[in-house]
Formats: structure tokens, sequence, C-alpha cells
């Protein structure tokens, strides 16, 4: 009995107005509250659930679009570095095939015979014409990395290159400058206008030995320098040649000329080739107007037709 008493316990919920109207009572059993709680409790649940589950789906949502994003920007990234690559390495093959083409220029212009071609250049170089193949390869960080090392290694070989002929040129050039100087410093044509009146050599049935030639032409004809050098006599010589100028050339090569009328450089004076230094004349040991024109290396004359 006691038993059936609690489970048709009742429940009453009174609902009083606050104006002091008609009172209602709502009669509930003990299940009906049991179930409704329960019911309570479940939908509590599953709105907790319900909640957590949306807010997992939206932080989860947030994290892989930043993650998506955080790709993205990766990738730009390396777009941008590869795009700045691919730039560099367009620009020193450009520079290399710039310094390529100067060498070989360079090299036949100063007719420079050194080993300086780069052979991997030559054997990299295409017009675009010829038979060409092989897989298609996206280019990536590294190969384009690689393909920059490559080129700049060419470069400096290039650059080392014109270096090598720039030595060579200023090598070339001081030569050239030597045989310049040499060559305006070695008597070459003649001193003077007119016709040779006595050659070099044994003379008057060889009792007499000539150390120059005679040129003959008329009082006053220029005399001139037949290369650059130092006047080291000008004026009287006792000993024959009368007004006689001597001319240094260095080398050990020296020019006479004597019997002149009338001597117009000083010693000491630097003369070029072809400069008046005096005029013709018959002065000293002469029979008449000409000028005795010598020349002497270390000292000793040889025949000076060889210079005319």
């Amino acid at each position: 009995m006691p038993s059936d008493k609690k489970q048709s316990r009742e429940y009453m919920i009174k609902l009083i107005p606050s104006d002091g109207g008609t009172i209602h009572s709502i009669r509930l059993t003990s299940k009906l509250v049991k179930y409704g709680l329960a019911s309570l409790i479940g939908g509590a649940l599953l709105l907790i659930v319900g909640v957590c589950f949306a807010g997992y789906s939206f932080f989860s949502n947030r994290v892989d679009q930043q993650t998506v994003e955080n790709l993205q920007k990766a990738n730009t990234i390396q777009q941008e570095k590869l795009t700045e690559l691919a730039q560099k390495a367009s620009q020193l093959q450009s520079d290399l095939d710039k310094l390529n083409a100067t060498e070989k220029e360079l090299k036949s212009l100063s007719n420079i015979d050194v080993q300086t071609t780069d052979d991997s250049s030559a054997n990299h170089s295409s017009d675009g014409t010829g038979g060409q193949g092989g897989p298609l390869i996206a280019p990536d960080v590294q190969n384009l990395s690689e393909v920059m090392d490559d080129l700049e290694k060419r470069v400096a070989i290039h650059q080392e290159n014109m270096e090598v002929l720039r030595q060579a040129l200023i090598s070339q050039r001081k030569q050239q400058e030597m045989i310049t100087q040499k060559s305006i410093t070695t008597p070459m044509g003649w001193p003077a206008q007119g016709s040779i009146s006595s050659p070099y050599g044994f003379r008057w049935n060889g009792t007499d030995f000539h150390p120059g030639i005679d040129i003959a032409a008329d009082y006053g004809t220029p005399i001139r320098a037949t290369a650059d050098g130092v006047v080291t006599t000008a004026g009287w010589n006792s000993g024959g040649y009368g007004n006689m100028v001597d001319i240094d050339h260095g080398n050990g090569i020296m020019t006479r000329y004597g019997h002149a009328s009338s001597v117009i450089v000083a010693v000491g004076q630097h003369v070029k080739r072809g400069q008046v230094i005096a005029y013709m004349g018959s002065t000293g040991f002469s029979t008449g107007p000409h000028v005795h024109y010598e020349v002497r290396i270390n000292g000793r004359p040889v025949d000076p037709a060889g210079y005319l």
C-alpha cells in the first residue's frame, strides 16, 4: 500500500493572478514530472552538443582557411622567387653572350692568339635552330639556382679571359710602340736631294776609304735628319768634315752630315726625321757643294745605301 501511494503521488501547480482573479490549478503526476525533467535535460545536452559541434566546425573551417591562405601565400612567394631567379638567369646569359662577343671581337681586331674561348659557352649557346627535344620539366628554385651557379662561373671565366686579353693588348701596344720608336729612330731615306757623287768604300784606286756617301746638289740645298734623335755635334770640324752635324738615334745608331754651308741646330736639341738641320755647302775637305752622309753602328761606319 505505501508503494502504491508513492507511485500515485501527484504534484499541483497553482497559478495565482496578481490582481486577485480566479486561481487555476495544474495537477502533474510524478511520472510526467520525471519525463519532463528527462526531456529538459536531454534537450539541454543536445543543445550543448550542437553548440560544441558548431564551434568545432567554425574553428576547424577557420584553421583550414588559414592553412589555405598560408599555402597560397607561400606559393606566391615561391613564384615570385622563381620569377626573380629566372630574370637574373636571363640577364646573366645576356651578359655572358655580350662578354663572349666582345672577347671574340677583341681577339679578331688585335690578332692576338690567346686561348680564352669558353667551350662550355659555345656548347650551351643556341640560335633556336636545329633539332631540340627532351621532357618538359617546369623550372623550380633548385634547377634555376644550379643554372645561376653555372652562368656565374662562366661569366667569371670570361672576365678572366678579358683580363688576359687586356694584358695581351697592353703587351702588344708596348711592342708596337717599341717598333714605332725603333722605326722613327732608324735612319731611312735621303738626307738631301741630289745625286751620289762618291759612294761608300774604297775610292781613287784604293788609296782612300770613304766612310759614307757624297750627295751633290746646289749650294743651300736643305739637309734633313733621316731619323729622330738628339744632336751631339753641331758646328765646325777640323778633321776635314767642315761644318758638321752628328745625331744620336739611340741603340748605338748615329748619323753624320758634313761639308754644310751652315748649321741651324744646336747640341742637345731633339730633332725629327725630315727636319732641316743644315744647308749644303763645300766646307772642309771638299771639291764642290755636296753633303757627306754617314751611318755608324756602335761607332763603326756602315754603307748608308742600305738605309736610303
